[in-house]
């Protein structure tokens, strides 16, 4: 598992017009191939009608699948550009679909390679960019008159409050960067006074929204 990437936030769209072609950038995040086909697929089936559907996506933790598919465009001036933005922000496990409705105007290779370009940037910026962060939760168990100073420390520290539990006794639940569950427990240990039980669960993925990160 890779400590952190950047990924798309779910799934969304964006529509741009240019010279009168209207193109609509669809956005999901995908976990493998035959996600990423079923979406083109989905998407191409309910603009049956367009113009084009054009795509690209990259999945797998090291980039290892990147596909680019044209739909009729020239070679080169839709696919490949949707794909180089994928590439420029970061992105991994996504999948990009721009439909086209032609206008009337051609563009030119240039204006397409912008046209497709922009509709992706575009409906990454509204669907939203996350960073995925390796985190291990830790759970600290306490009694509820710990609850206000551990609660106000940890709002005010480092670490991300995943959760509270409200049971016979209190547990908050914490993101700690794996690595650092010893350092986390030392500091617990010391602000309760040794009367909370630290335990270490499960390791997850916490997800940040960075989407002006890697604007263009």
């Amino acid at each position: 598992m890779l400590n952190n990437y950047l990924t798309v936030n779910g799934e969304g769209f964006e529509e741009i017009v240019i010279q009168k072609s209207r193109f609509i950038g669809y956005v999901k995040r995908v976990e493998t191939e035959e996600e990423a086909k079923a979406f083109v697929q989905e998407i191409k089936k309910k603009h049956s009608n367009a113009t084009h559907n054009c795509s690209a996506y990259m999945v797998g933790e090291h980039d290892q699948i990147q596909k680019a598919h044209d739909d009729g465009e020239p070679s080169g001036t839709a696919g490949v550009p949707i794909l180089d933005v994928l590439k420029k922000k970061g992105l991994k496990d996504t999948a990009v679909v721009v439909t086209r409705y032609f206008g009337g105007i051609k563009l030119g290779a240039g204006g397409l390679i912008r046209a497709y370009s922009g509709a992706t940037s575009q409906a990454l910026e509204t669907t939203g960019i996350v960073r995925r962060q390796l985190m291990r939760t830790m759970k600290v168990t306490a009694d509820y008159t710990l609850l206000g100073k551990v609660e106000n420390e940890l709002r005010n520290s480092q670490y991300a409050l995943k959760g509270i539990n409200y049971l016979e006794h209190v547990e908050l639940e914490v993101y700690v960067v794996e690595g650092e569950e010893d350092v986390f427990t030392s500091w617990m240990v010391d602000l309760t006074s040794g009367q909370a039980e630290i335990t270490q669960e499960e390791v997850s993925y916490m997800e940040t929204d960075v989407t002006t990160e890697k604007g263009d």
